[in-house]
């Protein structure tokens, strides 16, 4: 399916481009995909897990790459919250998405998903497992690491370190 052109460009460079008009038309879609992925957490969160699946008619209608641009810029807006994991605040750090205007107003601000952090990463991992879609750098790099590479590696700032059992011991 073909969708409308996602606009990756800043509002300053869209004026400098005479492109205003194809950035208000990409920023109108980014708020009504983040408005669907709202209202989809909503309808398919039952209080402790995601309905499988959940996450197709999103797709379906706005497209991976708009979707993938919408959540991204959460995550990056919102990189302070240790309840979205390092993966998905990694994989979240490979979308080059401009600042979204001037001092006073930042446009970036009008598509930040706003369900809750801990259901919305979830969400996110669930877009990012979809069948048939191409895996970014940071998801084939992840797919190569070791369990133990993967626990060696710092929490960043503001997520807590993994209490090891020491009762529990796997030997």
């Amino acid at each position: 399916m073909e969708y409308p052109k996602l606009y990756q460009l800043s509002v300053t460079e869209a004026r400098a481009r005479d492109e205003i008009t194809m950035f208000r038309e990409s920023h109108k879609l980014n708020i009504a995909c983040k408005n669907a992925v709202e209202a989809t957490i909503r309808e398919n969160f039952d209080g402790f897990h995601l309905k499988a699946g959940c996450t197709k008619a999103v797709i379906e209608e706005y497209g991976i790459e708009r979707v993938d641009w919408v959540l991204a810029n959460t995550v990056q807006k919102k990189d302070y919250d240790g309840r979205f994991s390092r993966d998905n605040k990694a994989w979240a750090k490979t979308f080059p998405i401009p600042e979204g205007g001037s001092s006073m107003f930042d446009h970036r601000l009008e598509y930040i998903v706003e369900s809750h952090p801990a259901v919305l990463d979830g969400f996110i991992r669930l877009v990012r497992q979809e069948p048939g879609r191409e895996k970014t750098a940071v998801e084939k790099e992840e797919g190569k690491r070791s369990i133990r590479e993967q626990l060696s590696v710092p929490p960043s700032a503001g997520e807590k370190p993994q209490i090891k059992n020491k009762d529990r011991e796997v030997r």
